[in-house]
C-alpha cells in the first residue's frame, strides 16, 4: 500500500512539470508523423511517379486498359493523348492520363504456347 502511494506522488510530481509534457507531446507527435510518412506519403509518392514513368513509355502497339475499363491497342501517340483500336474500325482518343495499365505482353501468349511450354517442363517421369 505504502508502495502504490509513493509511486501516485512521484507522478503528480512530475505532472505539475509543463515543460516535461510539452516535451513530450511534440515528441509523440514527431514520431506520428515519421510513421505517417513511411507507411502513407511515401508509398503514394513512389506510385505516382510509377504511374507517370508509365503513360509516358507508352508506344504505339502497346495494349492498354483505360480507366473507364475499355481494352485496346495504342494506334498512335499525339502529345497529350493517346488513339486507341478498340475493334477493327473502332478508334477513340484519350488522354494519356486516362491510361490506368499496360498490359504485359506474357499475357497475351496463345494458349497452344502456354501448353507446349508446360509440356516441355514436365519431368520425364511424368511423360511416361
Amino acid at each position: 500500500m505504502n508502495t502504490i502511494a509513493r509511486g501516485l506522488s512521484l507522478l503528480q510530481a512530475q505532472a505539475a512539470n509543463p515543460t516535461g509534457q510539452m516535451l513530450s507531446t511534440i515528441v509523440t507527435f514527431g514520431l506520428v508523423f515519421v510513421v505517417f510518412y513511411f507507411l502513407i506519403i511515401r508509398p503514394q509518392n513512389k506510385k505516382q511517379k510509377d504511374a507517370k514513368k508509365m503513360i509516358e513509355a507508352v508506344k504505339k502497339g502497346d495494349k492498354v486498359v483505360t480507366i473507364g475499363g475499355a481494352h485496346g491497342t495504342v494506334q498512335s501517340v499525339k502529345d497529350g493523348t493517346v488513339v486507341v483500336k478498340v475493334d477493327d474500325d473502332c478508334r477513340i482518343e484519350f488522354s494519356k492520363s486516362a491510361i490506368a495499365s499496360v498490359v504485359a505482353l506474357k499475357a497475351e501468349e496463345k494458349p497452344e504456347a502456354i501448353s507446349q511450354k508446360a509440356e516441355a517442363e514436365k519431368p520425364e517421369a511424368e511423360k511416361k
